[in-house]
């Protein structure tokens, strides 16, 4: 048998194809981090792991890596420039604080764009803000004010308890100056949010590498419900991302259970909350040691058709440890390739649940095929099943089962990834 045919045979495709479409049902109602659909994916997810025999975590009770954190809503915002309240909906708010009471006399920056400055390269600064800032934006770019606020409009979403003591307004007003009295007013409301992965495990056949964990990973959160499509639908189902990629987790988990082969320890992690700021990796990564994690396989978006063609994928960060070349060799004799990320302007490779543990030296790699400069569904109403390549997916599920065999069999250690300073 060819290894080709090997690896197909042995990735259920009936498995793919059902765990595709019960998680972007619309009955999951976009799986929203804290959300009820978002629970009743964990619940599915856990009894899939049950199924195939799989162990909770060393230490853990259950397959549910439950967490908590912290959604805060701006509840009322009122912008007042040298005595003239602006309309609602003029301004928006990216604040964690309980209230605003800023005035001219409080020290805090204002920002003045025209009416055709950039606002790219002050992003850092108001969508992490350092320092107290207030962003006039003139109203000839109105489009660009009205995406911005359709994105951080949303709750804010921490992993800790406290603050953060800085926060940015930005308001659409004419202006060529600053403004030389202002009034900003915020009020807010903070709730907890109980947060939970699904992380399955199968122990190390081999008692010296047992200690060593392969990671299969992929996010199982999407955005839930949103504003309606002209045809009325409000559901973000999020099949491509990433339920695609969770479904290869999942297969993954069902292919190596029956395999008996895993010298090295597996893990199986479906991630929460990717989508509002990568907190159910943060989380998952503080539970483990770095130094004994040999590889991790982050799987996102893989539902479509890759720039190269069918039969390939991509991987996030290439050059930066030997992991993608030893996949590959593990492919001779097969039509399937792996190559390096052709978006590096994206920055991919720091903009997914691998991030984590790659910035503290573990190959930690995202595969993927979407074309993301061109993909017109992504994050819409209209990524659904039917938009997706399922066979051409099977075949990346198929790939990727059968060039982790030498990690997984203990034969393969890719080389580390150099430490973020």
């Amino acid at each position: 048998m060819s290894a080709t045919a090997q690896t197909q045979h042995g990735v259920s495709a009936k498995t793919v194809r059902r765990v595709l479409n019960t998680l972007a049902a619309d009955d999951m109602q976009g799986r929203a981090s804290g959300q009820p659909g978002n629970q009743r994916a964990a619940d599915f997810l856990a009894a899939e792991f049950t199924r195939f025999g799989l162990q909770p975590l060393p230490g853990q009770m259950s397959f549910m890596q439950e967490f908590s954190a912290y959604e805060t809503a701006v509840a009322s915002l009122a912008v007042t420039l040298n005595g003239q309240p602006l309309p609602v909906g003029q301004a928006f708010a990216i604040t964690t604080q309980p209230a605003l009471n800023w005035s001219e006399k409080d020290g805090v920056e204002v920002l003045v764009l025209g009416p055709t400055e950039k606002i790219q390269p002050h992003y850092r600064d108001i969508f992490r803000p350092g320092k107290n800032l207030l962003v006039l934006l003139d109203p000839a770019q109105k489009e660009l004010f009205t995406s911005l606020a359709a994105q951080m409009t949303r709750p804010r979403v921490r992993a800790e308890q406290a603050a953060s003591p800085y926060s940015c307004v930005v308001a659409l007003a004419t202006a060529s100056v600053s403004p030389a009295a202002y009034q900003v007013t915020a009020r807010t409301t903070t709730k907890p949010l109980a947060l939970r992965n699904v992380v399955g495990y199968l122990p190390g056949r081999e008692a010296a590498r047992s200690t060593e964990k392969v990671i299969f990973s992929g996010h199982y959160d999407h955005l839930g419900i949103i504003k309606p499509a002209v045809n009325g639908d409000s559901i973000a189902n999020g099949a491509d991302d990433d339920a695609s990629g969770t479904t290869a987790v999942v297969a993954l988990a069902q292919y190596f259970s029956k395999r008996h082969d895993n010298a090295r320890s597996l893990v199986f992690a479906a991630f929460t909350a990717e989508e509002i700021g990568e907190f159910g990796s943060q989380y998952f990564s503080k539970q483990l040691k770095p130094e004994e994690i040999i590889a991790m396989f982050n799987i996102e978006m893989i539902g479509k058709v890759a720039k190269f063609g069918p039969n390939t994928a991509f991987i996030t960060g290439y050059d930066k440890s030997n992991f993608g070349q030893l996949l590959q060799a593990n492919l001779q004799g097969t039509r399937f390739k792996f190559e390096p990320d052709p978006y590096p302007e994206q920055n991919l490779f720091y903009r997914s649940d691998n991030a984590m543990l790659a910035r503290v030296g573990v190959p930690s790699h995202t595969i993927s095929t979407d074309q993301i400069p061109t993909d017109k569904l992504y994050h819409s109403v209209d990524d659904e099943v039917s938009s997706l390549d399922v066979k051409n997916m099977t075949a990346v599920i198929s790939a990727i089962a059968l060039s982790a065999h030498g990690m997984v069999t203990g034969q393969q250690t890719p080389t580390r990834v150099a430490p973020e300073k």
